[in-house]
């Protein structure tokens, strides 16, 4: 990663911290990145971790930044966009806002208009550097910009670009609350060999050893995940009645179901959001 753009963060929670940690072990330079909040026992905390720069003054860690990552929550994106907008309106930065549900054109209307502005859609896998962050630029994000951006988010995980804002509402519906869905397998996975006798521990480090390896083989396959799944049936097996119950059972509809009342939900609250800045 290049270490010659500086980088603010705006926001010192957890996605902020685990970009940082993810950059920092991905060779760029922590002289180049600075992190304001408004807890400067926090930030002091968050300087001694990473080494980063800090400052309680939202507009100049502004001020200093090539690329502007906001990272507040989406109730106080409004008051801080138009704090910092006579700032950005003057150095241009790069816009970078990791809030669910506050469009580009939003943000970039709070802070006066006209700036390069991306939306990344992170997951709560980013914690631990195996993030799926989708990602959309307006029209005045340059191409070397949207690099800058890919080897942000791909130091803490896979980065993916969408076409159509519209898109992020899917894509918050399937990587950003998808981790949950999953919680839940385990969850009814462990419960359910716990019943069948296995100790409770033993039964939750197979089962998300299982997961994990299940995932691993996906990412390394040539193959899609209906070839994979019919890979381990065998006729007559285990495996086979336990897919059939699941079919029997409309878990493929359940599945859909849910993914669209997660898409449906995302989209009724960026409405919300817009309605109440």
């Amino acid at each position: 990663m290049s270490t010659s753009p500086t980088i603010s963060f705006i926001g010192a929670g957890n996605m902020a911290s685990a970009i940082i940690g993810g950059m920092l072990d991905n060779g760029y330079q922590a002289g180049n990145i600075w992190v304001s909040a408004p807890d400067d026992a926090h930030l002091q905390t968050i300087r001694k971790r990473f080494g980063v720069s800090v400052t309680t003054d939202n507009r100049y860690c502004a001020q200093l930044a090539d690329m502007v990552v906001l990272a507040v929550k989406p109730q106080v994106m409004a008051d801080v966009c138009r704090d910092i907008a006579p700032v950005v309106q003057n150095t241009r930065p790069l816009m970078v806002s990791i809030a669910a549900g506050l469009t580009a054109d939003t943000l970039d209307g709070w802070l006066g208009g006209g700036l390069p502005m991306v939306r990344v859609m992170p997951n709560t896998p980013s914690l631990v550097g195996k993030g799926a962050a989708g990602l959309f630029a307006n029209k005045e994000v340059k191409d070397k910009q949207k690099k800058m951006v890919e080897s942000v988010f791909e130091s803490i995980g896979s980065a993916l670009w969408v076409e159509d804002e519209n898109l992020l509402h899917a894509v918050t519906a399937l990587s950003g609350s998808g981790p949950a869905y999953f919680f839940l397998m385990l969850e009814a996975l462990e419960e359910a060999a716990t019943e069948a006798g296995i100790a409770a521990g033993t039964a939750r480090e197979l089962a998300i050893q299982t997961m994990a390896g299940a995932a691993e083989m996906a990412a390394r396959s040539e193959h899609d995940p209906g070839q994979l799944k019919r890979n381990v049936m065998s006729p007559g097996g285990t495996t086979e009645q336990a897919i059939n119950t699941f079919e029997e059972g409309g878990m493929r509809d359940l599945v859909a179901k849910a993914y669209k009342a997660a898409f449906k939900r995302s989209e009724e609250m960026a409405k919300e959001l817009a309605g109440k800045q």
